[in-house]
């Protein structure tokens, strides 16, 4: 097993595979796309690609986890892609891992560093002596990140001032990064390092909040903003999937919530940028 690498995503990468979101796939002879064998070696070619979710108890988490594997699989049609979790919802990682042999890359649907990406992924990767797997990072920070969580939050309402001077008449917004939180230090410097990036695409304060664990909670972050002055507070929706992780925050907030950033082109394209890298790394 080649040990994880928790670099972040090489931005020359993005415009190649922003291009191969264009490609069609391969047809055989009858016009049909062909099909995988069950049990793939993947030696001679491009290593597996498997997508780790979290996994819900919300079906609309997965069907959205789902539509975001449609959209992998078509700008890259001729990668094994492959769908895994970590519980709560099949196919488990352990279990798609029995079907593979050779490379293989993992990309955590995750948004920071923590004890699935540090401790449960490396374990489980070395349960399968039959395949030589990496672990990517995980998604977050990202610039791409900030991209979709700028785009939720226009959907949701937002709305951006033009100038300075705007922004200073309407202004006294703010925004909460609502996460699912972590009880590590390093999950939770990645997701403050989320923050600033969207803070300085918004040109206001956003601040982090947390549903599950670490300090302080969505309704605290809101409470303090609106302590300082802040009139008017958005929730940032910082999750990959709806449930009830996404409920909770929603429910903390004063003003608008944007959705979580979901089955989204970007997201797709930050996938494989982890996967392209780690790749290439692993060739090197």
């Amino acid at each position: 097993m080649t040990p994880p690498t928790w670099t972040s995503s090489s931005s020359d990468l993005l415009a190649e595979i922003s291009q191969q979101f264009t490609a069609r796939p391969a047809a055989t002879s009858s016009g049909r796309p062909a099909v995988r064998p069950p049990l793939v070696l993947h030696s001679a070619r491009r290593p597996a690609l498997v997508l780790v979710a979290h996994g819900s108890r919300d079906p609309a988490a997965l069907a959205e986890i789902r539509r975001l594997l449609a959209l992998l699989r078509d700008a890259r049609p001729e990668l094994d892609v492959r769908l895994a979790h970590l519980g709560l919802n099949a196919p488990l990682l352990p279990d798609v891992l029995a079907e593979l042999a050779g490379p293989v890359v993992l990309v955590p649907l995750l948004l920071g560093r923590g004890y699935h990406v540090k401790v449960d992924l490396p374990a489980m990767l070395a349960a399968a002596p039959q395949v030589n797997g990496t672990i990517t990072a995980p998604l977050g920070p990202d610039g791409l990140l900030t991209d979709v969580l700028h785009e939720r939050l226009l959907e949701a309402g937002w709305a951006d001032p033009a100038t300075v001077r705007e922004r200073q008449r309407h202004g006294r917004d703010a925004v909460v990064l609502a996460a699912s939180g972590s009880r590590d230090p390093d999950a939770a410097a990645d997701t403050e390092a989320q923050a600033r990036l969207l803070a300085q695409r918004l040109h206001v304060p956003v601040v982090p909040g947390y549903v599950a664990a670490g300090s302080p909670s969505v309704a605290e972050a809101v409470a303090r903003l609106s302590a300082r002055g802040y009139r008017r507070i958005a929730v940032a929706g910082y999750f990959t999937a709806p449930g009830d992780f996404a409920r909770l925050a929603a429910a903390a907030g004063d003003w608008l919530t944007s959705a979580p950033l979901g089955a989204h082109e970007l997201m797709a394209r930050l996938v494989l940028a982890r996967y392209e890298h780690s790749r290439l790394r692993t060739a090197a």
